[in-house]
């Protein structure tokens, strides 16, 4: 698995953690404060470990390919990069789907010819149970509301953009929906960053910015 593979992971991985942040302290419910708070501390692990596969082809180090990188070298996907921390519904269909898609995502990368990858993709998988379960949960006691609804069918097809071609039949299977059409696939393909994303990056950023050498 070459190293821009490895980055997409861990890039999709750090910001959707910091946007499943930005619910710490308002969420809903008390539950959801810590629940979100707990997702993104684990997503934000997850997109570590990957760095520091990615930077060992790189010859670099995990701190420079999460906060050195100039906003447009970065791989996340659009789904990722959406801050929305003001709309409950459709942080829950994100939710939902990107941890759909991920799922998907990472029982491939178990069966990877690369030991490094395989095992640790097998140890996200484990971890990722949870974030699985909760979306679920959400999901079933969402589904009949409108404003969900409406946020799945918005949303789906920058989720099924997350995903390689080959995958994307298989999450459309998951969360019953349709395979978007190329031309509206490839309006949300990776490519260079949106308003939101660079807004976020320079939170991200702001202290290895400010105190060079700054670790993780």
């Amino acid at each position: 698995m070459g190293a821009q593979e490895l980055l997409t992971l861990a890039d999709d991985e750090l910001v959707l953690g910091w946007r499943n942040s930005e619910w710490t302290g308002i969420a809903p419910f008390l539950e959801e404060d810590v629940a979100f708070s707990s997702i993104a501390q684990t997503e934000i692990g997850h997109a570590r470990a990957w760095y520091e596969l990615a930077a060992k082809e790189l010859g670099t180090d995990a701190d420079s390919l999460a906060f050195d990188r100039d906003p447009d070298d970065y791989r996340c996907a659009p789904l990722v990069e959406l801050r929305l921390a003001d709309d409950w519904a459709r942080t829950i269909a994100r939710h939902w789907l990107y941890e759909s898609a991920d799922a998907i995502r990472i029982s491939a990368l178990k069966e990877s010819g690369d030991p490094d990858v395989a095992g640790l993709a097998e140890k996200i998988d484990r971890e990722e149970a949870y974030h699985r379960m909760h979306a679920g949960m959400w999901e079933e006691r969402l589904r009949e509301d409108p404003r969900f609804r409406e946020a799945v069918d918005e949303l789906w097809p920058l989720a099924a953009a997350l995903l390689p071609p080959d995958q994307r039949a298989s999450l459309a299977t998951a969360v019953d929906k349709d395979v978007p059409g190329n031309s509206l696939l490839l309006e949300h393909e990776r490519g260079q960053a949106s308003d939101a994303f660079r807004a976020l990056w320079g939170e991200m950023t702001m202290v290895r910015r400010s105190v060079p050498g700054a670790s993780w």
